[in-house]
């Protein structure tokens, strides 16, 4: 069975890839309170680690003792996709990379792969789900030719 998708305004892709530029803005800004607040109250995220975190409150406590504590590195993120699965939910898909504290280029060791779903109450855009995914590559050696 093939579905067929709508097309969705432009405007509204803007919206979800606005939301996904705040979050690694309040990241990269050290901000736990600004970066919590893009969550809806019963939210979850999971980290990097696997490790999860869930609500709004314990986002930003969370966040905010890691910020206190160390050191983190800066967020590059670039969309690969937005998609609608219904007007009022949106699922992104993003690759990000990470500057450490002081460097000027991208680490390539700790690439990731984020994934956010997005839900629209009241005409506000939040975050219901935040995944940071670390990227491996699965490539590997080649086999030789002989």
């Amino acid at each position: 069975m093939s579905a067929q998708r709508q097309e969705v305004p432009a405007a509204l892709v803007g919206e979800i890839e606005a939301l996904y530029r705040q979050l690694l803005e309040t990241w990269n800004q050290r901000n736990a309170r600004e970066f919590a607040a893009l969550f809806e109250e019963d939210a979850n995220l999971i980290g990097f680690d696997g490790s999860p975190i869930d609500g709004r409150a314990n986002i930003e406590r969370l966040l905010g003792e890691i910020f206190r504590s160390h050191q983190t590195a800066s967020y590059v993120g670039k969309v690969r996709e937005v998609r609608f699965l219904t007007p009022d939910v949106a699922l992104l898909r993003a690759v990000a990379g990470m500057i450490p504290p002081g460097g000027s280029d991208l680490n390539p060791a700790v690439n990731s792969v984020q994934a956010l779903v997005a839900a629209n109450r009241d005409g506000q855009w939040r975050i219901s789900l935040y995944q940071n995914t670390r990227r491996r590559s699965t490539a590997g050696p080649r086999p030789s030719r002989r």
